[in-house]
C-alpha cells in the first residue's frame, strides 16, 4: 500500500460515512511468552510448563475506529489440538468475524488488512464481492508496523507472561479475560494508533463535524 494507496482507503472511508477497520491474527499455546518477575537473590524463579504440546489458540481480532466514536476491539478464537487439521482461520471464519462486525458497529467498513493466503484467495474474493457494505484494502508485504492491531498482540503477550495453564480451556479463558479487559479500556486502543505512524486526518477531519454530537 503506497501513500497514494493509504490515503485512498482513508477517504473512501469518509465518503461512506464508514469505519476504519484494521484486522491481524495470532496465537498462543500452552508455553507462556517469557517476562521478567522478581526472586531470591540467587535464584532463578521458574515456571513448570506442559511440554511437548502443540495445543494453541488461534486469535483473530478488529481494530475499529470512527469519528466521534469510542475505538472498538473485536475478536474471534479458534482453538486447535493436536489432530486438529485446521490450524488456523478459514475464509468463512474471516467472512463470519466481519459478519458480526457490521452488526455490532451498525454500519458500512472499510479493512485494512495483511496479504494472508486466506485474505487473498478466490474463496475470499468471493465472500467480499457478495458484501455490498464492505471495502477491503491490502497492506504492504512485511508492513506489520503500520497494523495497530500488532500492539493488541504485544500488549496480550505482556499481559500474559510467566502464566502457565495446564489445557487449553484454562489457557482461553484466560486469553478471553485480558482481552475483555482491553475492549472496556478505548483510551488504551487509542493509543496503538499512533504508534502506525498513520496520518488518519483525512478520514477523521471529513467526518468530525457530523460526529461531535453522535454517540455511538
Amino acid at each position: 500500500m503506497e501513500g497514494g494507496d493509504r490515503a485512498r482507503h482513508k477517504r473512501a472511508a469518509a465518503d461512506l460515512g464508514a469505519w476504519l477497520v484494521f484486522e491481524d491474527e495470532s496465537g498462543q499455546g500452552l508455553r507462556p511468552p517469557k517476562g521478567r518477575t522478581w526472586g531470591r537473590r540467587g535464584t532463578t524463579p521458574v515456571v513448570t510448563v506442559t511440554g511437548g504440546s502443540n495445543k494453541r489458540v488461534s486469535l483473530a481480532a478488529l481494530i475499529a475506529i470512527k469519528p466521534g466514536c469510542r475505538p472498538r476491539l473485536i475478536y474471534r478464537m479458534h482453538k486447535s489440538r493436536g489432530k486438529d487439521r485446521r490450524k488456523g482461520f478459514t475464509e468463512a471464519d474471516y467472512a463470519r468475524l466481519l459478519d458480526a462486525a457490521h452488526q455490532q458497529l451498525g454500519g458500512p467498513i472499510v479493512v485494512v488488512w495483511d496479504n494472508l493466503n486466506s485474505h487473498v484467495s478466490a474463496a475470499m474474493a468471493e465472500l467480499l464481492e457478495a458484501r455490498d457494505w464492505l471495502t477491503v484494502y491490502q497492506l504492504p508485504p512485511y508492513a506489520h508496523e503500520l497494523n495497530p492491531v500488532e500492539l493488541v498482540w504485544s500488549h496480550l503477550k505482556r499481559s500474559l507472561a510467566n502464566l502457565a495453564k495446564r489445557n487449553l480451556p484454562q489457557l482461553a479463558a484466560l486469553v478471553k479475560t485480558r482481552l475483555k479487559r482491553m475492549q472496556y479500556r478505548p483510551g488504551l486502543l487509542d493509543g496503538f494508533l499512533p504508534s502506525t505512524g498513520l496520518d488518519l486526518t483525512p478520514f477523521c477531519n471529513s467526518q468530525c463535524r457530523s460526529a461531535r454530537l453522535r454517540r455511538c
